[in-house]
């Protein structure tokens, strides 16, 4: 399996990004080649037909998801390439877990009408260097493709 993980992040070698290079390196663990990208607003996202799995996620910014992933989804082919994609999400945000997903992923999600989202996780701080969660969170993933696949009949 391909997959590819589209994120924004503000700083360089941030919690985002360590979370992203840690969730990269918990699906290569799973025999997965796995490649990262970050998001633009303004960029062609035609590439995403190449993977079976996409994973996005931002961090969180004045009750915002971060600018470029919305802006990607928004603006750009994004959410037609991911059309009968599937997909998972996940946000970095320190808001209380209840509110992170009644106002910030509906966000991410009202864009991706016809994908199939596999998951979905709000990582509070401390979680963003928790490899067990990190690693409950891949798991769920790849269990939830893993019975994607089985459904379209192409593993079995």
């Amino acid at each position: 399996m391909k997959a590819i993980i589209l994120y924004d992040s503000r700083s360089e070698g941030g919690s985002t990004d360590r979370l992203v290079d840690a969730i990269g390196q918990k699906l290569a663990g799973k025999g997965m080649d796995v490649e990262k990208a970050r998001c633009r607003a303004q960029a062609d996202y035609s590439f995403i037909s190449e993977f079976d799995l996409v994973i996005m996620g931002a961090p969180v910014y004045y009750l915002m998801v971060s600018s470029q992933l919305l802006g990607a989804l928004i603006q750009s082919n994004l959410s037609n390439m991911l059309k009968n994609k599937n997909t998972a999400l996940f946000l970095a945000c320190g808001s209380p877990q209840p509110m992170a997903e009644l106002l910030y992923m509906p966000q991410m999600k009202m864009n991706l009408q016809g994908s199939r989202i596999l998951a979905e996780k709000v990582f509070a701080p401390a979680e963003t260097s928790d490899m067990e969660v990190i690693g409950e969170y891949v798991d769920t993933i790849y269990a939830e493709w893993l019975k994607e696949e089985e459904r379209r009949g192409k593993r079995k």
